[in-house]
Parts: structure tokens; C-alpha cells; sequence
């Protein structure tokens, strides 16, 4: 009986994005779960670019990245397996309108709401350890 392919995880990048002691959430776009602007890594572009892009398209969020990662988690969906590496993000300007703003809420909340209403435990632990959210 021949093993199961075991497919490697598929890389994401996300921005944990503060503005003024808040961080940013977005409707995720299928279930309606809070989460944080992330997406997948494309060819010919880095876990950094992917980062901003990502908070622009689904959050209408400009900022300043940090070069390293504040860390990273694992999730399942739809088959897969998802390792998204997280970078902090300074945001310095909030479009009105952005790219994905009809199909998703953007929420300002203080980092221990942000945890309250996180789904997934490894994010949650990253707010706690890089926000202070105990």
C-alpha cells in the first residue's frame, strides 16, 4: 500500500498592523472570522512585499514593516496546510476606500480584544507576545 503524499505547508505572510496602541482586523473573506490582512506567497516576491500587499488589499492600510518577522503559525483549510510567517506593521496612512473594501469590515481594536476575537490560538499567541495583550 503506497504512503500518503505528504504536501509540503503552503507559505503565507501577515501583518499585524498598529495604529495608535490598536490593531487592525478584517472580515475574513470566507467565513466571517476576524483575522488579520494575510495571503499567499507568490512567485518573484518576498514574505515582506506579500505582507503590505495584503494589508492594503484587504485593509486599505499603508505603514512601515519590520524587516523581521514577530513570528509564525500553522493552520489547515480546505485540504492544506498554511505556515504564515508575521511582521509587524506601523501604519502611517487608512484608505477610505481599498481594493477589497467591499467585501470586507476593517475594526480597530485594543490588542486584548484583538485576542478575544481571534480564532486562531497561534495568532492569539503572537498578539500576546509582540502586543503585550495578556
Amino acid at each position: 500500500m503506497p504512503m500518503p503524499r505528504s504536501r509540503a505547508p503552503i507559505p503565507q505572510a501577515a501583518a499585524l498592523a498598529v495604529r495608535q496602541g490598536q490593531l487592525c482586523l478584517v472580515r475574513s473573506s470566507g467565513d466571517k472570522r476576524w483575522v488579520v490582512p494575510k495571503g499567499r506567497l507568490e512567485p518573484g516576491r518576498t514574505l515582506t512585499q506579500i505582507a503590505l500587499q495584503e494589508a492594503w488589499e484587504e485593509a486599505g492600510l499603508v505603514g512601515i514593516l519590520c524587516r523581521e518577522p514577530v513570528g509564525a503559525y500553522v493552520y489547515r483549510k480546505a485540504g492544506g496546510v498554511y505556515h504564515v510567517t508575521v511582521y509587524l506593521m506601523e501604519v502611517t496612512a487608512a484608505a477610505e476606500d481599498w481594493p477589497e473594501s467591499r467585501r470586507r469590515r476593517r475594526r480597530w481594536v485594543r490588542p486584548r480584544k484583538a485576542v478575544i476575537r481571534l480564532a486562531d490560538e497561534g495568532l492569539r499567541a503572537i498578539v500576546r507576545s509582540v502586543l503585550n495583550a495578556a
